[in-house]
């Protein structure tokens, strides 16, 4: 990730290469901090709104001081208009601090990853690993920390297995996320999603879909689907800030046709976002 810009709370904007956290940091030593990744379209964070709204709500939920939500907006502002690039990724971070002093807000601003356009022409291979159903508040559902480490790990251990991404089911098979993701599937003009009450990310990309798809003549159920489901589908993709709507042609080691909805929810999705 090449660094474009940097913006810190109290300071502005700051060189890339200089040192912005305490070494005593709570986001460096618990992994405690809230965190939102935007995609930007032409020099526009695309549903900002509701990405802060997503960092406070973590915010709240994992203890830290309340988000100073105008700040980080502006801090977001002046981090994308120093980048200078038309379209680019946007990562927004609130940390404790040490906690004795004032939290940290931070935006940062690197160039898009330019292989996602080449695997959504191709199509991604997933694999279902088994996930946890965060069903208790104390396992802080549908949170977006920096306790990031799992997702990774996901990531790369399908990497390992030779597929793209992965998706998570829990011990009675039923369909949950991917590490960074989630997913979706078609049977004729229905789509399926699991819901939230399923301990998920309420992804902000999934929220756009939800409301793309009744214009595009699709009906959409949310619920709790067994992994059978999703493997038996007419298509399924994945939906996400950066990598956007992605198809899916192959899980494990079962093909998945591609299919129009996909495409369709892509190309809506890139007109409501680049639209002035």
């Amino acid at each position: 990730m090449t660094l474009l810009a940097v913006a810190v709370g109290g300071r502005g904007l700051v060189d890339p290469d200089e040192p912005v956290l305490r070494a005593d940091d709570e986001a460096l030593l618990r992994g405690r901090a809230a965190f939102e990744t935007v995609r930007v379209y032409g020099r526009r964070p695309y549903r900002l709104a509701e990405h802060l709204e997503r960092l406070a709500q973590s915010a709240e939920r994992i203890g830290l001081p309340a988000a100073n939500v105008l700040e980080l907006s502006e801090l977001a502002t002046q981090a994308v208009e120093a980048a200078d690039i038309e379209d680019s990724v946007l990562r927004l971070f609130w940390t404790p601090g040490n906690g004795e002093g004032a939290p940290t807000s931070l935006a940062l601003v690197s160039e898009l990853p330019t292989h996602y356009d080449a695997l959504r022409e191709r199509g991604q291979r997933l694999i279902a690993l088994r996930g946890i159903r965060a069903e208790e508040p104390w396992l802080l559902p549908g949170v977006k920390s920096t306790s990031y480490a799992v997702n990774i790990a996901a990531e790369a251990e399908a990497k390992r297995r030779g597929a793209d991404d992965a998706v998570f089911v829990d011990r009675e098979g039923v369909v949950l996320e991917g590490p960074t993701t989630n997913i979706w599937w078609r049977r004729d003009r229905t789509l399926f999603t699991p819901a939230l009450e399923l301990g998920i990310l309420a992804g902000v990309t999934r929220a756009a879909v939800l409301e793309l798809a009744g214009g595009l003549g699709y009906e959409v159920v949310e619920g709790t689907f067994p992994l059978g489901e999703l493997a038996g589908a007419d298509e399924a993709f994945t939906s996400s800030s950066i990598r956007e709507v992605m198809p899916v042609t192959k899980l494990d080691e079962r093909p998945l046709g591609r299919g129009p909805a996909a495409d369709e929810l892509q190309a809506a999705l890139r007109a409501e976002a680049t639209r002035g």
